[in-house]
């Protein structure tokens, strides 16, 4: 069965959440007035109409209730100016409750009915008293959000070994899978403090090539495999995945570097060659 709906987001870098448009005919940028398992949420349209399938439908399609009017945005800006002090209170009540947790954010939904408070800490963090004291303080529901590492980074922002603001924190909407396979593929330093950002965890960019480096394997020797050149059969002593050559040491000329496209062949790799572990 296929779906009609249109593609929302709650942050300026967040994730893309579809909706059923409900009959309403909405523009990039739109801001919209919806319902969500966190309460009434105002969000911007990313993605126009378009058909998808049941299979793309991760969770029950919710309408849209509305575009949003002008109270809504005024509410939403209230809202947004009312963070920072509310963050320092929450503060306070973390610090006299004698919490080991680190406050990332918080958030009010449009209606005001629920305070979100996002946090990291290392283990369980009995909040109970802390959640009682902001009830009090606040008079509505208060809900306390425990994330990872790498949603804290997105939280906090910073400046990556790169040098530039974090990938998180400027445009990546979701986090992709990184593996350590995708480091060696790419003939990356394995030291932790060089593939690391600042969350911990593997750089997110090491997944932006991978796939090109992954295709582009395909067509080089390996290192310790056998090809043959117009200067005779040589040993292949290593290569260079972006530019396509090779360095090959040979009887008769020693060590030179070959293009791929000039080997004249490439003879099975042999796995017990492999003396270099690429």
């Amino acid at each position: 069965m296929a779906n009609t709906v249109v593609g929302i987001r709650f942050k300026a870098v967040g994730k893309k959440y579809y909706f059923d448009p409900a009959g309403l005919e909405l523009k990039i940028h739109d801001n919209v007035i919806v319902e969500t398992v966190r309460g009434v949420e105002l969000g911007e349209v990313i993605e126009e109409a378009k058909v998808i399938e049941d299979s793309e439908v991760i969770s029950t399609l919710k309408p849209i209730l509305r575009l949003a009017t002008h109270d809504d945005l005024m509410a939403y800006e209230r809202n947004q100016k009312d963070i920072e002090p509310t963050l320092e209170r929450v503060k306070y009540h973390v610090k006299h409750n004698k919490l080991e947790m680190k406050l990332l954010g918080c958030e009010y939904t449009l209606d005001r009915s629920k305070l979100i408070i996002y946090f990291n800490a290392e283990g369980r963090v009995d909040f109970r008293e802390l959640v009682k004291d902001l009830a009090n303080e606040f008079k509505l529901r208060i809900e306390l959000r425990q994330v990872g590492t790498r949603d804290g980074a997105k939280f906090l922002g910073g400046i990556g070994p790169c040098g530039y603001l974090l990938c998180c924190n400027t445009f990546l909407g979701d986090f992709d899978t990184v593996s350590i396979k995708m480091a060696k593929n790419q003939n990356l330093s394995l030291n932790p403090a060089n593939i690391s950002g600042l969350c911990g965890k593997l750089l997110c960019c090491i997944r932006y090539e991978d796939e090109l480096y992954t295709e582009y394997r395909k067509k080089i020797p390996k290192v310790g495999s056998f090809v043959v050149t117009e200067d005779g059969r040589g040993r292949v002593i290593s290569v260079n995945i972006i530019d396509q050559s090779v360095r090959i040491q040979t009887p008769e000329e020693g060590v030179r570097t070959y293009q791929v496209s000039d080997l004249k062949k490439i003879e099975e790799y042999d796995l017990k060659d492999d003396s270099n572990g690429s």
